[in-house]
């Protein structure tokens, strides 16, 4: 089942999430995200920057959301995405059905561009991202260090709707 997280799913998106931070190059961060935290962030949530859980027997097995990619007025219509599995659900895949869902909600809400940061080498995020119709838009060479070393980002795009706003 996918619905919209609250509060209460707050340690267990922390779980998922946290796994990435200390074991991974996906996410820059580098300390753990505490409980109150993550609750804070999901409830940070707004009509542009949604956030998703997917159940598995009632416990987040995934998540997804989406968040400002810039504060200057003129990139209203334009949100970074993020999806994340709990290591228990990887190649299942809850993380497209979860993602796809997200970008419908995107669309339905007047956005119109969705950018996702991939830290490079991640071939299971590529893969997805251009299964759902992203296309690389950059690549920027070692800005990120972690877990002893530089970390390349790439950029991947997907226009949800064409034309001026509504």
């Amino acid at each position: 089942m996918i619905r919209p997280a609250t509060a209460a799913d707050a340690e267990a998106v922390a779980a998922i999430y946290n796994r990435h931070v200390v074991g991974t190059i996906v996410t820059f961060e580098e300390d753990p995200v505490s409980e109150a935290e993550m609750a804070r962030r999901i409830g940070a949530a707004t009509v542009r920057a949604p956030w998703l859980v997917h159940e598995v027997d009632g416990v987040p097995a995934a998540y997804a959301c989406a968040s400002p990619w810039k504060t200057r007025s003129a990139f209203r219509y334009t949100v970074e995405s993020s999806v994340y599995v709990s290591e228990t659900h990887v190649g299942r895949g809850i993380g497209r059905q979860l993602y796809a869902t997200l970008l419908d909600e995107l669309r339905e809400r007047g956005l119109h561009c969705v950018i996702g940061g991939i830290s490079l080498p991640n071939e299971a995020s590529v893969a997805l991202h251009e299964r759902l119709g992203f296309v690389k838009i950059g690549h920027f060479p070692a800005v990120g260090w972690k877990l002893g070393g530089w970390v390349d980002v790439g950029y991947w795009a997907l226009q949800l709707r064409a034309g001026p706003p509504t």
